[in-house]
Formats: structure tokens, sequence, C-alpha cells
């Protein structure tokens, strides 16, 4: 059997135009490459949009491509990721499964002990069996592996995939040592194939007792140090024997590419703002940028000064001229002789939210601790929104305390 592995598509991540389209254009590119491989299912494993209402334009493009797969009979099985659910536990992936375009497999019920026992989603075509757990703000997730009944799904023969959204204690990645994770001995043993998401990192591991764990990385790169570290996105063909031994299991990387990234890195340390902006002119004096992405990243402390005294807007407009698609940079570690730096070890907005919320739970009286925990999370996430395209200000206020009030449970 030959599948293929997606993870963390994110359609509609990049609020820029010049970067809109860029995930919706990675998406059709793999799902092209998909039909041409040959492949006899698709895999996606969580955070297919970035927000539980995608634009009208993304999802009309979405589900060309999703539709394009269902004429052809080649199967998509899903679970969602933290990004696809509203703080009501809404998400378009319901209707898109209503609709036929693919199956969600994060299916399941709770047994008399209140254990969940998850439930097989059999491939047709090649006898794949298919289950997962989905990703959930705040790791609220984390609840279903703690109570997941492991025995059944160990037991169950032939070729099993499990797909999960979360991150692996074992195996966090360097500079992600803080983010909250899911150990390994709450996951199944015996697998064929293990296909991940959550982490935008690329990541294979046989491991003994279980099998080849992975991780394909967005399908675009989702922020600056994205960019900068992996350059392009990417997912994973699998090809496989009927057998749940792993080492008969072999995977392909498959990089998508759909700009250039040119990365400007200046060392600022003990320079004036105008020797760094001459310095930043030198950088893109002999460069061409057609279909490139341009990162400037800017650190050091300045010897007189402060940043904003930096040349910034002659480097931009430098960049574009020479047909850069987008140009951003990077000043968080950029600082004048007078400035005193506050550190936060963290890595994320979901990170700093985690650490906030977790100091603090426990204070309110109406709640338990993991009940207001869960309520924070929500809540702030309700205060992420943002007016849909039409919406008038009253509506989406409208909009925002009926969410408020569902959350609390109470009525307006």
């Amino acid at each position: 059997m030959k599948f293929a592995h997606f993870a963390d598509i994110h359609i509609g991540s990049w609020a820029d135009d010049r970067l809109a389209e860029a995930s919706t254009r990675a998406f059709a590119k793999a799902i092209d490459i998909c039909i041409e491989k040959c492949v006899d299912f698709i895999l996606i494993s969580g955070d297919f949009f970035n927000t539980s209402l995608p634009s009208i334009d993304r999802l009309k493009e979405v589900t060309s491509k999703l539709k394009e797969l269902s004429d052809r009979k080649l199967p998509v099985y899903i679970i969602p990721g933290s990004h696809d659910y509203s703080p009501t536990g809404k998400t378009m992936l319901d209707v898109l499964e209503n609709a036929g375009l693919f199956t969600n497999v994060m299916r399941g019920s709770s047994n008399d002990d209140g254990k969940i026992e998850l439930k097989f989603t059999v491939d047709e075509r090649t006898g794949a069996k298919i289950t997962g757990i989905g990703g959930k703000k705040g790791m609220l997730d984390k609840h279903y592996y703690e109570q997941l009944l492991l025995e059944s799904l160990e037991k169950e023969p032939g070729f099993k995939i499990f797909m999960f959204h979360t991150a692996i204690e074992e195996f966090k990645p360097k500079g992600l040592e803080q983010m909250e994770a899911v150990p390994l001995a709450m996951f199944p043993k015996g697998f064929g194939y293990y296909a991940g998401g959550h982490i935008h990192r690329v990541f294979e591991r046989n491991v003994k007792g279980y099998g080849l764990i992975t991780m394909p990385g967005p399908l675009f790169p989702n922020s600056f140090d994205e960019l900068e570290l992996l350059g392009s996105g990417g997912f994973y063909i699998v090809e496989a024997e009927s057998s749940n031994d792993a080492s008969g299991v072999k995977i392909t990387h498959h990089p998508i590419i759909i700009h250039n990234v040119f990365t400007v890195a200046i060392d600022a340390d003990k320079k004036s703002p105008g020797e760094v902006s001459s310095e930043l002119l030198s950088a893109v004096e002999r460069k061409e940028f057609y279909n490139t992405i341009v990162l400037l990243r800017v650190a050091g402390t300045l010897k007189s000064g402060k940043p904003g005294d930096i040349n910034f807007k002659q480097f931009f407009d430098a960049a574009y001229g020479k047909g850069a698609v987008y140009v951003t940079r990077n000043i968080s570690k950029l600082s004048g002789e007078d400035f005193e730096e506050v550190k936060v070890d963290y890595h994320s907005v979901e990170d700093i939210e985690q650490k906030l919320i977790g100091e603090h739970v426990g204070q309110s009286k109406a709640f338990s601790a993991d009940k207001e925990k869960e309520i924070a999370h929500k809540l702030l996430h309700i205060l992420a929104k943002e007016k849909e395209e039409g919406e008038t200000v009253a509506d989406f206020e409208k909009r925002v305390r009926a969410d408020f009030a569902s959350v609390l449970g109470i009525r307006l």
C-alpha cells in the first residue's frame, strides 16, 4: 500500500495579502503530487485550517481540491487539531465530512469505567485500520490519552495507523522543551505507522515496541522562525506491507516549495544605526529576489541611538524593488545601549497563555481548577476572534457575547 501523510496545513495562516494564498497553494500542490504518485489514501493529522471559521475564498479553493479527490475515489482520513475547533467545540471539518469529502477517524465511546474505547476506520482498498486522537487548545486532549483503553487497540490484527496531534514528551525538539506533552507510554503499542502533527518540525523515529513515529512538519511554514528554520514545508509518502512490521515501512519526505527563502542576518553589536543601515543595503545590493521571501534578523546592542533610528524602510524598498514577494524582520534581540532586555523563556503565544493560566488557576471559587483552566483557554480563544467578512460590528459583538455566555453556562 502507498499513502500520504500531511499535517499542520493551516489554511489561511498568513494575514498579509502577499502570503495569504501560500498555504492553499501548498495544499493544492501536495494533492497533485499524491495523484501523480497514485497513493491509496491521504492522512491529515490535524490543523487543516488556521481557524475554525476560514474565509469563504480559502474554503472554496480547498473544497475544490477535496472534491477532485472524492471524484477520483481517493479517500482522505483526518483528525482535528487545536486550530480547527471553535471555543464551543464546533469545527468546519464537520461540514466537509458531512459533504462526504473526508472521514474523521477520531471515533469511540466511553465504557462503564470511564475508559475511552477508540474504533477503527478501515480503508476499503488496502484494509489499513486507522484511528487516532485529535488536538485541543491548552493540551486539553491529554485527558483522552489518560483515559485511553490500550489493550483492545494493541490486540487488533492487521496494519494499523495511529494518528495524533500532540507533542510527545520524550521527543520534544530543541527550543520547545517548555511545551506540554503526552508521554509515549500513553500511546498504544504495535502499530505499523504513527502519523503525527502539531510540532512544526520534520521528525521520524522507529521506536521498539511501537513502530515508526513521524511528523512531516507544516505544508507551508507559519511564522518567521519557521521560514528561517525550515525554508519550505512538505509531507510524507509512505509505502508499507500489509503486516504491522515497521521494518516493512518506507517513507519519503516530499518538500513543497511555494517561494524561495533568503535570510539576511546582521550583527548590530557596537555599531551605530547608520552603520547598520549601510550594512542592510549592502546585503541586498547585488541580489535578485524573484519569487523570494526575504527574512531580516538584526541582533545586538547598538553603541549609540536606538533601533528606531535604523533605516529599515530603505532595506524593505530595495528588496521589494528587486522582486521580493514578501519582506519581514525580526529585531527581538536588538537593543540600544540604554535598553534593558526583558527575556521570556517561551516560544509561542500559547506557551505564554499556558504559563499565566497555570500560575493563577485555582483562585476562583466557582469552578474546579481543571474546569477553570479549560474555561480560561476557551475565553482567550474567543477574544482572539476577528470580525468575519461582511459581518457588522453589532453582529460581531453579539456573537462574541453569545460565545462567552455558552462557555460560562449563563443566559444573556
